[in-house]
């Protein structure tokens, strides 16, 4: 029966797994957990390809306990509870490893379903999950759990498995196949550490290398290589780590002043098509970031994006580059950040006593037999046009929400106000 490569190729021990030394690698916990044979309950948390299932593979064949598989995103109740009846049985006697793919795919229910024998050892699960656990899985099943972090390869640690995956291939297909020199590095490059896709893209270039006579080899081409690998080293899900994790690098490369890291991500995530996020971000780093410094920044930005939405992608990186690196070397402040989040704390913490009675408003009948704005001064009848009265209500009259930023413009405004104001 036919098998996919990558089926084939798979590890059967933790030496031959790719990569994943933090992990698998001499004295490395996993490593000695599984060794030691009392396996916990565990969460493998990483993208796919990266090893999780083979991982689990070999934890099943260290323990004497039967493996039961399931995944989320097709298992439904009653397909834990056939697992969980086992118990009762003579293969369950010794409780079960219960290997579950793509977790977060399951509901509260179903996940708490498990608990119990969790709990009490006559399950013991191995979760796999693409997407952040403390995100996806309840506390209940985290807290009965040790999560691993699985990391996409780097290219060094795919080659031998390509090399590996052209020789099998070669031999299924029984004719001399030779990767042209650099379709081995291209392939781990281009595959963004997935070794499934990387082996899947050597069995296709092998079905489509060309058929040769007697013992002429048939050579798979760079050219080749490259159409198959387009794109495929992209690794972006809107709604998953790829996502907040590029868009946070890219907030930070520019708050950090770094225009080639700024641009290098606005490329990633433009290249996963998401527009959208890449110009709310920019408006929220405009406000967030430069703020006060270079207060007319966001002006600029908000007309690159209205022209990044009116041209669309492609075309749309080129005033998005501007808006990038305009943001990253302009000067920084956050003072307006972080006096408006000063004050929503204080707000959320129920500190909401009404405004001071001068403040409050006047315009109607009855409102001075109310003592509403009698004494409420107006500040352009004042020298500078400005006089001093208390603003915040009485609770707060002392706290000071903004704090002048050490820029240029900042500092400006606080000589001329500490001028008017005699401090």
């Amino acid at each position: 029966m036919y098998q996919p490569l990558a089926e084939r190729i798979r590890p059967q021990t933790l030496d031959e797994v790719c990569g994943q030394q933090h992990l698998l690698g001499k004295g490395a916990m996993l490593r000695r957990i599984i060794e030691a044979g009392h396996i916990p309950n565990l969460i493998f948390y990483g993208p796919s390809g990266t090893g999780k299932t083979t991982v689990a593979n070999i934890i099943a064949r260290a323990t004497n306990k039967p493996l039961r598989r399931l995944n989320a995103t097709t298992a439904s109740l009653a397909d834990i509870r056939d697992v969980i009846d086992e118990l009762d049985g003579i293969s369950g006697m010794n409780g079960i490893l219960l290997y579950l793919e793509e977790i977060q795919y399951f509901n509260k229910k179903q996940q708490q379903s498990l608990l119990e024998f969790l709990e009490d050892g006559r399950i013991t699960l191995i979760a796999a999950t693409t997407e952040n656990p403390y995100f996806t899985i309840f506390n209940a099943i985290l807290s009965r759990s040790t999560v691993f972090e699985f990391k996409p390869l780097e290219p060094a640690d795919l080659e031998p498995a390509i090399q590996r995956g052209f020789a099998l291939e070669a031999e299924r297909l029984r004719t001399n196949i030779i990767p042209e020199e650099g379709v081995i590095s291209l392939i781990a490059t281009a595959c963004g550490g997935d070794v499934r896709k990387s082996l899947n893209t050597v069995e296709l270039l092998c079905a489509a290398a060309p058929v040769t006579v007697g013992d002429e080899p048939s050579v798979v081409t760079l050219a080749d290589t490259r159409e198959v690998a387009q794109r495929s080293n992209m690794r972006y899900d809107r709604d998953g780590d790829a996502h907040y994790d590029l868009l946070s690098a890219f907030q930070k490369s520019i708050r950090g002043s770094d225009p080639n890291a700024a641009v290098y991500y606005l490329a990633r995530i433009l290249e996963g098509g998401d527009l959208q996020s890449a110009c709310r971000r920019l408006l929220v780093i405009a406000a967030e970031d430069i703020g006060l410094a270079h207060p007319t920044a966001i002006t600029v930005v908000k007309a690159c994006v209205d022209a990044a939405f009116q041209l669309g992608l492609p075309e749309a990186q080129l005033p998005l580059a501007e808006a990038v690196i305009l943001l990253a070397t302009s000067p920084k402040s956050n003072s307006a950040a972080m006096a408006i989040w000063d004050a929503a704390a204080d707000v959320a913490a129920g500190k909401n006593p009404n405004p001071p009675a001068h403040l409050q408003d006047a315009h109607y009948k009855g409102a001075a037999k109310l003592g509403r704005g009698l004494t409420y001064q107006y500040p352009h009848d004042f020298p500078h046009h400005w006089t001093p009265q208390q603003y915040l209500p009485d609770s707060l009259k002392d706290k000071i929400y903004y704090n002048f930023g050490e820029n240029k413009l900042e500092q400006a405004a606080k000589r001329y106000w500490d001028e008017v104001k005699g401090e």
